[in-house]
């Protein structure tokens, strides 16, 4: 039988169990608790030894439903649904680190995974190493024998740095730590992460799953593929538990006393959400690829940052890894900060506002935003520039968004 199509396995993901009215779609279980039939029912469902839902903190089957359309679709081992991408990464790394524990990465990151690493971790006693992770020799000499991870974005957001995979996990894997990777801005339809050594995903289901910013929420997929005995933290629970070690440690303790788990209205909104994954995708990137190239046109446009560019410096590493288009965000830079604010503050239909991947096209100057609360010395080290904006690319007309542009200017 020949492989589907990723949409079509979404589309055709089965329910775990029938559904009393044939419903095509996964009901709203619009519930915070489930019903026994007797005492020691109750007692073997709390101790995971029948497969039913005891309270939705814990699990739910609109939310369960969406973890299995997902790992269909990514090809992980395990999907677990949270509240939020940071809840995500938060979670994650709960389960793995440790006091004494360091954790090896770059400062290019998103403004809150930067704050979670460089402030809210520390306070835990953990080490967070941030070294030109883009350079194999940096990231080797930083692993020693109490890294309990190595962690990226797969594009940086915003400095659009592509990390090569291949190279990394290879490092990672003679070095036996797992390798991360926050990979928000490459959805599955065009990448598979567990295909270039990722051990674990984390995602902003808000992004591009949920299918024009309609809710937020978050992903952790693990791919299987990582030995947990070399892991400090969980080495006695790998002994008994293998490859789902981590697993054990995130939906047995760190998920359920943590409390960030996603709402089922949010999980059936994203499950639609998925439906149409692929076809988004393709229009949104290709058509940020040629605003791209339109912007390279502009005179008062001094730089355009997308590694789908040819004279970009990640652009062979990016094609490599996701093919012609790799996502639907872009930068550029133009003379200075008030050069900025002048321009966002003329443009019609673009729209002046946080997040990605909306089905409208939203751009935002990000070190007076996402890094505005940041000290002077820790801007330094994000080093986001002040005179860039930064493009998430929706689904308008290419022409209408290139002439919006134009008149901005």
């Amino acid at each position: 039988m020949s492989k589907k199509n990723i949409t079509t396995n979404i589309l055709h993901t089965p329910f775990s169990k029938r559904d009393a009215h044939r419903s095509l779609s996964m009901p709203v279980y619009n519930t915070a608790a489930f019903e026994f039939e007797s005492a020691e029912e109750m007692e073997e469902a709390f101790l995971g030894k029948i497969p039913f839902h005891t309270y939705t903190r814990v699990s739910n089957p609109t939310v369960e439903y969406f973890e299995e359309r997902v790992k269909i679709a990514s090809e992980a081992m395990v999907v677990t649904a949270l509240s939020s991408g940071m809840a995500a990464i938060s979670n994650t790394f709960f389960a793995i680190a440790y006091a004494g524990a360091n954790i090896v990465t770059s400062s290019h990151l998103f403004g809150n995974t930067f704050s979670f690493f460089q402030f809210t971790l520390a306070a835990f006693g953990v080490e967070v190493r941030f070294c030109n992770i883009f350079d194999p020799m940096d990231l080797e000499k930083n692993i020693d024998e109490n890294t309990c991870a190595v962690f990226a974005e797969i594009i940086t957001n915003p400095n659009m740095e592509v990390i090569d995979l291949k190279t990394t996990s290879a490092i990672t894997k003679s070095k036996k730590v797992p390798l991360i990777i926050d990979t928000t801005l490459m959805p599955w339809c065009t990448f598979k992460a567990k295909d270039f050594g990722v051990d674990i995903e984390v995602v902003s289901s808000t992004k591009y799953l949920s299918g024009g910013a309609t809710s937020i929420g978050g992903l952790i997929l693990d791919h299987g593929s990582y030995d947990w005995s070399h892991s400090k933290k969980l080495k006695d629970l790998a002994q008994k538990f293998d490859n789902k070690a981590f697993q054990v440690k995130l939906r047995g303790e760190i998920f359920r006393n943590l409390g960030a788990c996603m709402a089922p209205q949010t999980a059936s909104q994203q499950t639609t959400g998925l439906e149409t994954l692929e076809l988004r995708y393709k229009k949104a990137a290709s058509t940020c690829l040629e605003l791209a190239k339109f912007l390279q046109t502009l005179p008062l446009v001094r730089q355009v940052n997308y590694p789908g560019l040819e004279d970009n410096i990640f652009y062979k590493v990016s094609k490599d890894q996701f093919g012609d288009y790799p996502g639907a965000m872009l930068t550029f830079a133009l003379a200075d900060r008030k050069a900025c604010f002048s321009f966002i503050n003329k443009l019609k239909i673009i729209r002046r506002s946080t997040n990605l991947f909306d089905n409208k096209s939203l751009i935002i100057h990000p070190l007076s935003t996402i890094y505005g609360t940041l000290s002077p010395e820790m801007k330094e080290k994000v080093e986001v520039s002040d005179n860039i904006v930064r493009l998430s690319v929706g689904l308008e007309d290419v022409e209408d968004l290139k002439n919006d542009i134009l008149q901005a200017f």
